[in-house]
Order: structure tokens, then C-alpha cells, then sequence
């Protein structure tokens, strides 16, 4: 069964994408299931390499060695078939009323979301100023932040919500309640 609601996010990276996500699973619990389109890449990744995936997964130094190597195979799936990976992570999703994408990178994520499930997508933009990225742990790479898989939705205009995750932000709960407005419950 198809779920109700479908949250895509996208962003910067440090942009706090996976911290909003994570605290609105938290706030929606059961009803809803956290996507990583970037999951099918890194298990695939982590056998063919003998890595270790739930580093790959998070948020660490060690999946950062392997980024650059983990696009360029990415992007040649994707040109091959530009819905291969959000199939793959959709695929084993659970039966839960909200999916929340965590990580849309390129317009063809959202196309194929919009082709798949129609009116049930919501497209949510986190923005976080360059020297709050810094601080959070940012540095400009050469190959991966002025590739497509960080910039081909910098032209991209079609956001349901934008949400400021930067200097001047709004509170944590001020954030998920603009969120949560685009959940149909």
C-alpha cells in the first residue's frame, strides 16, 4: 500500500538534513518511516569494498574517505536509469502513512518521485548558511560539493517549504510544525 504523504528533503550537506529528519520521526513516531535514496549505494558500496555500511550510514569521518568514489559509481547507474536508486530504497519501505526521503539530491529524484506517487510528494528545502555548515563540520571538496549529487538542485524553485537551518533559524519545534503543516494526518 502506497503511503499518504511523502516528505522529500533536500540540502546542502551540514545543512541538517538528517537532524530534522531524525527529530520529525521522533514527533511522528509509528505513523512514518525515515528513506535514504544514498542507502542502496552505500550497501552496494560496503560489500563490494568489504566496508563497514552502519559507518557508511552515519554521519562520520569514514564514509567521507569513500564519498568521491561513491558518487562517480552512483552517477553511472543513474545515467543507466535515473530511478535506480530511489526504486531500490522504496522497495523494502515499510507500510507507514508518511515517508520521509531524507537525502533528494537531483532534479531526477524528484521526478521520479512526482511520476511514481503524484500529488502525495511535498519538496522541502533545508538551508543552512556556509559558516553554520563550517561549524557543524563543512569543508569544501573539490569533486564532491560542486558535483551534481550537491548542486543540481540549486536552480530547483518548485519547494513546498523552506526552512531556514542557519544563522537566524527558528526553534527546533518551530521548524517541525512548519513541517508538519504539509502533513496530511
Amino acid at each position: 500500500m502506497a503511503p499518504k504523504n511523502i516528505l522529500l528533503f533536500s540540502g546542502k550537506r551540514k545543512s541538517g538534513k538528517d537532524y530534522l529528519t531524525d527529530h520529525l520521526k521522533n514527533v511522528l513516531a509509528d505513523k512514518c518511516e525515515i528513506i535514504k535514496i544514498s542507502q542502496p549505494i552505500k550497501s552496494h558500496w560496503a560489500k563490494e569494498k568489504n566496508l563497514n555500511l552502519n559507518e557508511l550510514l552515519s554521519d562520520s569521518t569514514y564514509k567521507e574517505q569513500y564519498r568521491l568514489d561513491m558518487i562517480k559509481w552512483g552517477e553511472e547507474m543513474r545515467n543507466k536509469d535515473y530511478g535506480y536508486f530511489c526504486r531500490a530504497a522504496c522497495a523494502s519501505a515499510a507500510d507507514k502513512d508518511i515517508w520521509i526521503i531524507s537525502d533528494i539530491r537531483r532534479k531526477t529524484d524528484i521526478q521520479w518521485f512526482k511520476e511514481t506517487y503524484g500529488n502525495l510528494i511535498r519538496n522541502i528545502r533545508i538551508f543552512a548558511d556556509e559558516e553554520t555548515r563550517k561549524a557543524r563540520g563543512f569543508n569544501f571538496q573539490v569533486g564532491v560539493d560542486d558535483a551534481m549529487s550537491e548542486c543540481d538542485l540549486d536552480d530547483f524553485h518548485d519547494w513546498d517549504l523552506i526552512v531556514n537551518n542557519g544563522e537566524g533559524r527558528h526553534s527546533l519545534e518551530a521548524q517541525l510544525d512548519s513541517i508538519m503543516k504539509l502533513v496530511n494526518l
